[in-house]
């Protein structure tokens, strides 16, 4: 493992339930541009889901990728209650600020 998704790991158990971050806020929180390396660092989650990698979203609130499969993702997220309506979550009222 790399140290850098070793920084991705720790800086996410950091977002509670409830509530999703972006891979460009993680980068932001990261000092990097390296959204797709984010991305590539939850999709290699060994982790989950203490590492709760299901609660990283697009910019766009758009869902994203997940590697047990979109519909999984949105059944956590759900249980957390977070709400999804046509594959996105709404930003506004669900982002966890860093």
């Amino acid at each position: 493992m790399t140290k850098f998704n070793e920084k991705c790991y720790s800086l996410l158990k950091t977002v509670p339930k409830g509530k999703v971050t972006t891979y460009k806020a993680m980068a932001a929180a990261l000092n990097t541009k390296a959204y797709r390396a984010i991305g590539n660092a939850m999709n290699r989650n060994p982790f989950a889901p203490e590492v709760p990698c299901h609660r990283v979203v697009k910019s766009t609130g758009e869902i994203g990728g997940y590697a047990l499969g979109v519909k999984n993702k949105i059944k956590l997220l759900n249980k957390e209650g977070i709400e999804v309506l046509d594959d996105k979550v709404d930003l506004d009222k669900y982002l966890h600020k860093f």
